[in-house]
């Protein structure tokens, strides 16, 4: 088998309500998703979810190889980028391409990747992260109440920008996880998307402790802050998550020697081999990983062959436009299913002829980040950018 070529496109997640973070917010909900099609000369073609940025550079690494030989194309792809780095966005473009690859290789043994990796257990635990902070009381409880009838009893909200409103928040969702869990002790976590310096971060979470209890606290503190992050992790109860941003097991390994990170995290955009070496890595650390991201297929399948998963994020609860997943969510957990590969399917027509389309002038959004992000003295008006709708207290 050989790789003959590749594809790229685009769909969008279509939300139908604001979803953002303390760094900005769509309005309209509709957010792109950027997909990687690899061929082969045998008809197999394997999926990747991620960017494309110098993709035919890229690709001149793994071009007419076996795709099976999955571990090894990685390293040559990360060879291929030397000199430039493979950092930020063309790591994306790798990890798009390794998960196509994963996806092939999984076709060609006739299994899932679950089992292939060799998971044995199918149910992947997943926590409920709506993307909320433009959200309304009101909607916000609604979008929880959802998640709580899958059987959901973990939460992380967005918050960091006014710590009474954040309070008030993790409080409306900490009810409803209650309720729906019959009175157990619900899960909440709290991600702020590097928005606060080390000691806003320590005084607006110690504050938010007197009265909940978070279980960790995501991205405090600019993600390659070690030593900022470790001061956190000591002057807070709730765990640090992070990682979800970091390209790279170079970039983790100063983190883990601080002893700055509690939760090891990492996004689907960056590949399904970067996951299980992250993983490895942390497992030596005596620390627990946990995928991020809004359709985290591919890593959902390798989460089940680590002996270190926690509970992987689960955003919406439909896929792309265009796209079917051989999965379901039940009890709190996704479950996967046994179509060979990832369980992708992939409907290019119907991405074609749709007419959505992310508003590509956006000037705001989580993607952006505030001119005043880390150096504000007081807290945002109702804990919403004044450019977003207010949400009313109730």
């Amino acid at each position: 088998m050989r790789i003959t070529g590749y594809r790229t496109t685009t769909t969008v997640q279509e939300w139908g309500r604001p979803v953002g973070d303390a760094n900005g917010v769509f309005a309209d909900g509709v957010v792109p998703v950027t997909l990687v099609m690899v061929d082969t000369d045998e008809g197999i073609t394997g999926i990747g979810l991620g960017p494309h940025v110098e993709i035919d550079a890229v690709f001149a690494a793994i071009e007419g190889e076996d795709p099976r030989g999955v571990t090894a194309l990685y390293d040559r792809m990360l060879r291929q980028t030397f000199k430039a780095g493979h950092a930020g966005a063309v790591f994306g473009t790798i990890g798009a391409l390794d998960t196509a690859l994963w996806d092939i290789k999984a076709q060609a043994a006739g299994e899932p990747l679950w089992r292939l990796l060799g998971g044995r257990d199918r149910r992947v635990p997943a926590y409920a992260s709506g993307i909320d902070i433009g959200l309304t009381d009101d909607e916000l409880v609604s979008v929880y109440q959802v998640y709580a009838q899958h059987g959901l009893r973990a939460a992380k909200l967005k918050g960091g920008l006014d710590i009474e409103r954040d309070r008030h928040r993790l409080t409306l969702v900490r009810d409803v996880l209650t309720e729906a869990g019959h009175g157990s002790r619900p899960g909440l976590m709290l991600d702020v998307n590097e928005v606060w310096t080390r000691k806003q971060a320590v005084r607006h979470v110690c504050e938010l402790e007197r009265s909940l209890d978070l279980t960790w606290v995501e991205e405090p503190v600019r993600r390659w802050d070690a030593e900022g992050l470790a001061v956190v992790g000591r002057g807070i109860r709730a765990s640090v998550a992070t990682g979800e941003n970091l390209t790279g097991l170079e970039q983790f390994r100063p983190l883990l020697a601080a002893g700055a990170v509690d939760i090891v995290q990492t996004a689907v955009v960056w590949g399904v081999t970067h996951f299980l070496r992250v993983s490895a890595l942390a497992h030596a650390h005596d620390l627990p990983v946990s995928p991020i991201g809004n359709m985290p297929v591919a890593l959902l399948h390798a989460a089940t062959s680590v002996p270190n998963h926690l509970a992987s994020e689960l955003q919406d609860l439909s896929p792309p436009l265009g796209l079917s997943l051989d999965l379901h969510v039940e009890d709190g957990a996704f479950v996967l299913g046994d179509a060979p590969g990832l369980g992708i399917t992939i409907d290019e027509y119907a991405i074609k002829a749709s007419t959505r389309r992310p508003d590509a002038r956006a000037e705001q959004g989580p993607h952006i980040r505030p001119e005043h992000a880390g150096r504000r003295l007081l807290a945002v008006a109702d804990g919403v950018d004044q450019t977003w709708r207010q949400a009313p207290q109730r």
